[in-house]
């Protein structure tokens, strides 16, 4: 099942909302994808080193249970949270990883836009225009695995305000370029984004036509 949150969604309550979701499911629990624009806020996931939080500025950070490091959430970007049982699909979560990865890439593709994986920094990357090749961070992954279970997600820049990734290190590197679509040429609906990049989630565990 796809459903959009109210928007904006606060980070918090949706976080604790997968949690509660997680713990309640049974081997028969259909899996359920997420799609929402977050209020503006720094997350840092288990992994995540407060020094990678140079100039918060206001928005709030906070620490959650992914995987990951510092990453921003905020308007004009849709967050797809896959709500999944990895055990009923067969996928170790290296194969999920690279799934996630894929779907994010084959939505680009959608738009024109070739993007691309960046060994060692899990997440999807395009040329950053004008900059003579050099790439650029569109998403960002993290997930939590409990009993089996997969939940948080990969959030897909569409067109929104880029400055607050300045205030952090994204994922831990220092100086990463970041972009979105609108900067790589396309005016894209966050809704349409959102439908196309849940739908291909989706399709998780069928077999391929």
């Amino acid at each position: 099942m796809i459903k959009w949150l109210d928007r904006p969604a606060d980070y918090q309550a949706v976080w604790q909302a997968m949690q509660g979701f997680t713990a309640a499911r049974t081997p028969a629990t259909a899996d359920e994808i997420w799609l929402c624009e977050h209020s503006a806020v720094y997350t840092l996931g288990q992994a995540g080193k407060p020094e990678h939080v140079l100039n918060p500025g206001g928005i709030p950070v906070v620490r959650c249970d992914r995987g990951g490091q510092v990453t921003y959430h905020g308007p004009g970007q849709v967050v797809a949270y896959a709500l999944v049982d990895l055990r009923r699909a067969g996928l170790y979560v290296k194969e999920y990883v690279a799934f996630l990865e894929d779907a994010v890439i084959d939505t680009l593709g959608d738009y024109g836009i070739r993007g691309c994986r960046k060994p060692g920094a899990p997440g999807v990357y395009v040329p950053m225009p004008g900059a003579g090749g050099e790439l650029a961070k569109i998403a960002a992954l993290g997930i939590k695995i409990r009993s089996g279970c997969a939940y948080h997600g990969v959030a897909l820049n569409v067109d929104m305000d880029l400055a607050p990734f300045l205030g952090i290190n994204p994922c831990g590197y220092e100086n990463l370029a970041t972009v979105d679509m609108a900067r790589c040429g396309v005016a894209a609906s966050l809704e349409d984004a959102g439908g196309r990049l849940a739908r291909r989630i989706a399709m998780l565990g069928r077999p391929a036509a």
